[in-house]
C-alpha cells in the first residue's frame, strides 16, 4: 500500500495541472445582479428621472398588482407595492384620454353607478376584487364617480364659482363676491382643476356622494363599516377623513364615499409637489387664489395620513 500511494501521487499532480487554470468558465454561466433581476421579473429603479418627462409605467402597474389580497388578512407579500418610477406631468394634472392610455381601464359596467366609467388598471382591478368579495357577503358596491379630466373638473369649479350651480343654496358669485372666499367655500368639497386626485385615476367615490346616505341609512352604514374594515386589505384608504381627527388638521370636509388606491395614489402625492408648481394650477376662473391658499400643502396633501404611505 505505501508503493501505491507514492506511485499515485505523481498522477494526481498531474490530472490537477492539466485541470487547473486552463479553462475559462462560459459567460453564458455567469448571473450578473442586473441578469438576475431581470430573470425574476423584479423592477430595476432609474438613477434618476426619464429625460424630457417621459413617462415610465409605475411598478405598481405590473404583474404585482394581479395578486388578491383577501378581507380577513393582511395583503400577500406579492401584492401590488407603491410604485417608485417618476410618471409624467399629465397624469398628475390631468391631461390626458384615458380611452387611449394604457395605464387607464374601463370599469366594468356591473360595478359602475355613474357617467366616470375609467380608472387607472391597478385600481380598478383591486375595486373589482373588493366588490366581488364583497358582494360574497351581501355587500354592493359601485363606483359613483372616478377618473375626471383637467377639463371635467374645470367645468365642475367653474359653474360653482361663477353660480351656475349653487353652493349650500346660494350663488357663490353673488353670496361671495371676494375670489379668496369663494374658493375656500367651494374647496370644501371641490377640487381646483390640476389638483383633483380624481385625475390620477386612483380614486373612485362609491355608492353615494352624500355622508347622511353613510350615517343614517341602514344600508350606507353596513357599507361604510364593512369598508372600514376591509377596505385596507385591497390596498384602499378612505382619503378625507373628518378633520381633527388622526392628524389632519387641513383639506377638504369629510367625505366617507371617497376611498383611494394607496399603491399608486401615494407616489403620484410624493411627485405632485415636486412637478407641479403654482404656475401649472392655470387656466381657469379663480385660478390667481390657488397660491394666496396654499392650496397643495393644504388641499393636496391635506389628507388621511393613513394614506401618505
Amino acid at each position: 500500500m505505501k508503493i501505491g500511494r507514492v506511485l499515485a501521487f505523481p498522477i494526481l499532480l498531474t490530472v490537477l495541472a492539466a485541470c487547473s487554470g486552463s479553462v475559462e468558465p462560459d459567460s453564458a454561466d455567469i448571473v450578473t445582479p442586473t441578469s438576475a433581476q431581470a430573470a425574476a421579473g423584479e423592477a430595476v429603479e432609474l438613477a434618476q428621472p426619464p429625460v424630457d418627462g417621459a413617462a415610465v409605467e409605475p411598478s405598481g402597474d405590473g404583474a404585482a398588482a394581479d395578486s388578491a389580497a383577501t378581507p380577513d388578512a393582511a395583503p400577500p407579500a406579492d401584492a401590488a407595492q407603491p410604485a417608485t418610477s417618476h410618471v409624467a406631468l399629465k397624469y398628475l394634472i390631468g391631461d390626458i384620454d384615458p380611452a387611449s392610455d394604457p395605464k387607464f381601464a374601463r370599469i366594468p359596467e356591473k360595478y359602475l353607478g355613474g357617467s366616470r366609467v375609467w380608472g387607472h388598471k391597478d385600481a380598478v382591478d383591486a375595486f373589482v376584487r373588493m366588490a366581488e368579495d364583497a358582494a360574497a357577503n351581501g355587500y354592493k358596491l359601485k363606483i359613483v364617480s372616478a377618473f375626471r379630466s383637467f377639463s371635467d373638473q374645470k367645468q365642475i369649479w367653474e359653474d360653482k364659482w361663477t353660480g351656475k350651480t349653487l353652493v349650500g343654496g346660494k350663488t357663490l358669485n353673488v353670496s361671495l363676491p371676494d375670489p379668496k372666499a369663494r374658493a375656500l367655500k367651494i374647496l370644501e368639497f371641490s377640487s381646483m382643476p390640476g389638483t383633483s386626485r380624481h385625475h390620477w385615476g386612483t380614486d373612485f367615490d362609491i355608492n353615494s356622494l352624500d355622508n347622511k346616505y353613510f350615517t343614517g341609512t341602514k344600508e350606507g352604514r353596513r357599507v361604510y363599516d364593512w369598508l372600514v374594515g376591509h377596505a385596507a386589505n385591497y390596498g384602499f384608504c378612505q382619503v378625507y377623513t373628518a378633520k381633527g381627527e388622526g392628524g389632519r388638521p387641513t383639506g377638504y370636509e369629510e367625505e366617507k364615499w371617497h376611498w383611494s388606491y394607496r399603491p399608486v395614489a401615494a407616489w403620484y402625492l410624493k411627485q405632485y409637489p415636486v412637478d407641479v408648481g403654482y404656475e401649472r394650477l392655470a387656466g381657469f376662473a379663480g385660478a390667481e387664489t390657488a397660491k394666496a391658499i396654499d392650496v397643495i400643502p393644504n388641499y393636496v396633501q391635506g389628507i388621511n395620513p393613513e394614506c401618505m404611505q
